[in-house]
């Protein structure tokens, strides 16, 4: 295996921590020898188990499936320090550690991927591609897709605390519930209609049954109602919830108490559900931010 760059500064960290030790005379060419031999035969092993290491081609993509997953381990082990990270190559197990750490962060990230099934079993296939990296490669951006996919797991699970503290229906599916700003939304709008108890699937029929309190029409009064509801979520999730949220999030669910003010009236007139799914449509369905999706029959 291959493990040189032509820039150190931008290529897989894993190639970069190697150069840095050759330069550095930190390096010995027997530590290098070892480091290969090591992370050949883990290319063998992850070649065995998902590809077919009899051609030669998927065990060169195994090798820079390493490289990339080694160097994601290696960063989150070291904190990017060079030295520190040579330092841990150079043990016994080193190449071993950082490439089961790196497979960790990539399964944990992976857990809500919705790309079908993977040939890399918990390890989203996408995010692997993008991950994987020749070792002399310009340009790696593991890591950033890395910190992407953590975003974007961390939105989802947060997605997921909401189903199970505000919904009756607690289990989640990400092809749902796609906005975080959205589920909150529609758990405060709820809130604020019913009272302290679960969303259920029946605001537009129940809507009629219920007086709008002019004080609802505040955003200072949604924005404690809100502060309410993320007061009852494990302090983790409410930062990344707050974290996603537009500045207009307060204005946008008063929009919709001000669409469910005329919706009611409709209701109580007696209209046909053509007639409130056209009004629904022509004052922008998507646009009303905590109003539900789902079909009135």
């Amino acid at each position: 295996m291959q493990l040189v760059l032509r820039d150190p500064n931008q290529g897989p960290f894993l190639s970069k921590v190697i150069a840095y030790g050759r330069d550095e005379q930190l390096l010995s060419d027997e530590e290098l020898a070892q480091i290969k031999a090591k992370a050949m035969l883990m290319s063998l092993k992850l070649a065995d188990k998902f590809y077919n290491k009899y051609k030669m081609h998927l065990l060169e993509q195994a090798a820079f499936d390493v490289i990339g997953v080694v160097s994601l381990g290696l960063i989150a082990l070291t904190e990017r320090n060079e030295s520190r990270a040579l330092s841990l190559l150079q043990q016994n197990d080193g190449v071993v550690k950082s490439f089961q750490k790196g497979w960790s962060m990539l399964t944990v990230v992976s857990q809500f991927k919705q790309n079908g099934k993977s040939i890399y079993g918990d390890v989203d296939k996408n995010l692997m591609e993008q991950v994987s990296c020749p070792p002399d490669s310009d340009e790696w951006q593991g890591w950033q897709s890395y910190q992407d996919a953590l975003s974007d797991h961390q939105r989802q699970q947060a997605i997921a605390v909401l189903r199970q503290h505000f919904y009756h229906i607690g289990s989640y599916d990400p092809l749902e519930c796609l906005n975080l700003e959205g589920v909150l939304a529609e758990a405060v709008l709820y809130r604020i209609c019913f009272g302290d108890i679960k969303v259920r699937e029946d605001l537009k029929r129940k809507i009629g049954q219920i007086e709008l309190n002019p004080a609802w029409f505040a955003e200072d009064y949604i924005q404690v109602a809100t502060d309410k509801a993320l007061a009852l979520l494990p302090a983790e999730s409410v930062a990344i919830i707050k974290a996603d949220l537009g500045k207009h999030f307060n204005a946008g669910i008063l929009r919709t108490l001000q669409f469910a003010q005329h919706y009611r009236t409709l209701l109580l007139a007696d209209a046909s559900p053509e007639k409130l799914e056209r009004f629904e449509y022509k004052e922008g369905l998507h646009g009303l931010l905590g109003w539900p999706v789902y079909l009135q029959f």
